[in-house]
């Protein structure tokens, strides 16, 4: 197969998976304008462009932060393994589960994810800028658990083992590194699975 049948095949893949293809073009597009408007690694441009920061949140009661922050990224390695992620597992959970049914599991379980850290910075008292699709693709992995689960260990090329080991892997990245969300990791990857068990039957 040569390069232009290769993206061909590509971009008629993506035609079975538009919402997906969506959140990813989507992430990218805010990324280069972050990037074209100051730098992504910049905490306080990130703020200006709609980053998490709880104190904006409760006290300014911009709560569209919880939104808005799941499509910012520090740095091109940040959006780069979260969109990688979401290319494969989300591609996948949109196949078997639907386009609305996906959508909801992406933005309900990355504002869970949100709501999780927001909830545990105010008990710590400590708050920092936060952004990433990281609590949204966590719900993606756990909502594809499930759904594993539920059709007996094993959808397309992913088993129940496979997608374990992964997000464990995953959460043990994020808690051995600086600088990581790990609430908002272990909120998405919870929310996705009880939003995957609420809705993969209706």
């Amino acid at each position: 197969m040569n390069t232009r049948n290769e993206i061909r095949y590509f971009l008629k893949k993506r035609k079975e998976v538009p919402i997906n293809t969506i959140l990813i073009g989507s992430n990218l597009l805010l990324f280069l304008l972050v990037e074209l408007t100051g730098s992504s690694l910049d905490s306080y441009h990130i703020l200006q462009w709609g980053g998490g920061y709880t104190p904006a949140i409760l006290q300014g009661h911009e709560y569209y932060r919880l939104v808005s922050s799941m499509f910012l990224h520090f740095g091109i390695q940040h959006l780069g393994n979260n969109m990688l992620v979401l290319l494969f597992l989300g591609d996948c959970l949109e196949r078997n589960i639907g386009k609305i049914k996906y959508l909801l599991i992406y933005f309900l379980g990355g504002i869970g994810a949100n709501i999780l850290s927001l909830c545990l910075e105010i008990k710590s008292g400590k708050y920092f800028i936060s952004a990433g699709a990281s609590g949204a693709v966590f719900a993606v992995i756990g909502a594809l658990i499930y759904i594993v689960i539920a059709n007996r260990g094993r959808i397309e090329n992913f088993t129940t083992r496979q997608l374990v080991i992964m997000a464990g892997l995953s959460l043990y990245f994020g808690m051995t590194s600086i600088g990581v969300d790990n609430a908002a990791h272990f909120g998405g990857l919870i929310s996705g699975f009880v939003l995957a068990f609420l809705v993969h039957r209706q």
